[in-house]
């Protein structure tokens, strides 16, 4: 059964930093698309950032500049670097894979709570 943990939420004064980390117990981890999606109370859940099998990488507009995904193929795991953390980053964080052909997966979620 494939899982998605993420860890590393928590709360952070506003201009702070947080990594989350997203880990797959999943075969062939590399082949998947993987992302991470954001939703704050009342609102819609939306891409954060993603990253392609080939390591491209994409983020919203809101978060460009600040947050990093990256992946480590080795240790079947993407992670989400954030830093100049805004009160306006406040959600629960969830992490995303898709494989080639199939449906995807969610994790469970990781609040992140900005303090101003």
């Amino acid at each position: 059964q494939v899982q998605l943990v993420e860890s590393g939420g928590g709360l952070v004064q506003a201009g702070g930093s947080l990594r989350l980390s997203c880990a797959a117990s999943v075969s062939a981890f590399s082949s998947y698309f993987m992302a991470w999606y954001r939703q704050a109370p009342g609102k819609q859940r939306d891409m954060v950032a993603s990253i392609t099998t080939t390591g491209n990488t994409n983020y919203a507009d809101s978060v460009k500049g600040r947050f990093t995904i990256s992946r480590d193929n080795a240790k079947n795991t993407v992670y989400l670097q954030m830093n100049s953390l805004k009160p306006d980053d406040t959600a629960v964080y969830y992490c995303r894979g898709i494989p080639r052909t199939g449906y995807g997966y969610w994790g469970q979620g990781s609040q992140v709570t900005v303090s101003s």
